[in-house]
């Protein structure tokens, strides 16, 4: 099973996934201070809520736009899981290319949206995402992330 984690700056959204069926969706509010221990205890009781065997995780992925949040979800994830998280930043291989000079200044939940709608839908496309920030960004045919645009929510 694999634990996604999308830590937003308003929300963590979590999807536990058996094979490519989502066996669990939870979304919880991000708490800056949250521990690596209330991590382990409110995930291990949605798993037990959703009926889901916690032991079957073995491995966890990361998309961060909230760096504060980042060593309690890694140390969660050795922790509880005993897993190193894949945090992803514009250096993973996603198959994506970032075709930017500095490809740093692309979040992390920017480049696993343009990922998830270019092997979803093929290119070109524009994938839009309503958070807690609105944005916009546009995918080669090829699959180069050309760029994008962040707005107010």
């Amino acid at each position: 099973m694999l634990l996604a984690l999308d830590a937003g700056n308003s929300n963590v959204t979590i999807g536990a996934f058996d094979g490519n069926r989502l066996a669990g969706r939870w979304r919880l509010r991000t708490v800056l201070a949250q521990t690596s221990d209330e991590w382990g205890i409110l995930l291990r009781n949605l798993f037990s809520l959703s009926g889901l065997d916690l032991s079957r995780v073995k491995g966890i992925i990361v998309s961060s736009v909230v760096p504060p949040l980042d060593p309690a979800l890694a140390q969660m994830g050795r922790v509880y899981f005993q897993t190193e998280p894949l945090f992803v930043t514009p250096e993973t291989d996603t198959g994506l290319e970032i075709g930017y000079d500095n490809p740093a200044e692309v979040g992390a939940d920017r480049i696993v949206n343009s990922v998830a709608a270019y092997r979803k839908y093929g290119g070109p496309c524009v994938v839009v995402d309503l958070g807690t920030a609105i944005t916009f960004d546009a995918v080669s045919a090829e699959g180069r992330y050309l760029g994008g645009l962040i707005c107010a929510g």
